[in-house]
């Protein structure tokens, strides 16, 4: 159960890290600076329960795994979106 919360809050500060950035595309917009510090915030309950749930290098690992591929999905999931449109034939 531990080990579901960590994942749960490692992925929830690292997607608010995510749409706090300029470079995001999901939103329109990105969150306010504000929200950086509720991302540090989860991803330091998410860190410490990782901690707890899988000891110190395991839970260093899982952490920075975890991070990482929510970082690297969060994108594609932004270019999936917002895919283009296959162009119909006969129009310009």
């Amino acid at each position: 159960m531990i080990t579901l919360c960590a994942l749960l809050l490692s992925m929830a500060g690292a997607t608010l890290v995510y749409l706090a950035s300029a470079q995001q595309k999901l939103l329109p917009a990105p969150l306010r600076a504000n929200s950086r510090i509720a991302a540090l915030a989860v991803i330091a309950g998410g860190a410490t329960a990782w901690l707890v749930a899988a000891g110190v290098g395991a839970g260093i690992a899982a952490t920075l795994s975890t991070w990482m591929l929510t970082w690297v999905a969060l994108p594609y999931l932004a270019w999936w979106r917002r895919a283009p449109q296959p162009i119909r034939a006969g129009t310009r």
